[in-house]
């Protein structure tokens, strides 16, 4: 995000992904810049899979292409599995448990953070040019494709917001359920933040969509607290 111009936002992905690629090459030295360092390190301390970079790379991209205005449910599904997914596996491994059973607990909790996200942040994005919901949900209930502004005042709103609520919900449980057969001490960092999403969610789902300009976020106490339940303890 920013305010640089498309081209520019393009071009500086484009960059990531080189510099991405030139620090899995077995045979260019150890790059010196502090943040390509940094990355460096860590792919080869966790041997972090380089297509889970691209994927995050191509999920931004999808932000530059205006193919997010409003996508349909499975470009929107290809969005959340680029944006989150891609960083839960890197995580994950980075946690110390990345078998089949973490990686599956991060999918679906990938999914369902940035569906969170995009119900918390619906003005924000609007005031981007930007509507995530998927478009299927606005077809379904006759409500016109305009501008983010206009469709997000029209009073089925909450009925567009609903299933995508819903769906949400569907991903934490399909993620807590992974969490039987992973490494949980290990993804502790990882349950913080569902549990603090979570809450948030609740709370969206409870306001319905309306007033979208109050803060839907946790208070510092709430965020201290479930960080001992579930991270600590």
């Amino acid at each position: 995000d920013g305010d640089a111009p498309l081209d520019e936002k393009r071009a500086g992905l484009q960059r990531w992904r080189r510099d991405i690629d030139a620090l899995y090459s077995t045979t260019a030295p150890a790059p010196t810049k502090p943040t390509l360092r940094a990355l460096w390190l860590a792919i080869n301390r966790y041997r972090l899979d380089k297509q889970d970079f691209f994927e995050i790379i191509a999920g931004m991209e999808m932000d530059t292409d205006g193919s997010m205005l409003v996508p349909d449910c499975e470009r929107l599904q290809l969005y959340c599995d680029r944006v989150a997914g891609a960083v839960g596996l890197l995580s994950i491994k980075i946690f110390g448990d990345s078998g089949e059973s973490a990686r599956a607990f991060a999918l679906s909790l990938g999914t369902a953070l940035q569906l969170t996200n995009i119900l918390r942040d619906l003005k924000d994005d609007a005031a981007m040019g930007r509507l995530y919901l998927p478009r299927e949900q606005f077809e379904q209930r006759g409500v016109a494709i305009g501008t983010p502004d206009d469709m997000l005042s029209h009073p089925k709103l909450p009925e567009i917001c609903g299933p995508v609520a819903e769906r949400a919900r569907e991903k934490f449980s399909e993620a807590e359920a992974m969490l039987a057969r992973a490494d949980t001490r290990a993804l502790k960092p990882a349950i913080v933040m569902m549990m603090n999403y979570r809450r948030i969610l609740d709370r969206l789902i409870a306001r319905r969509w309306q007033n979208l300009d109050d803060d839907a976020g946790l208070s510092k106490p709430e965020k201290l607290w479930i960080t001992l339940r579930y991270g600590v303890m």
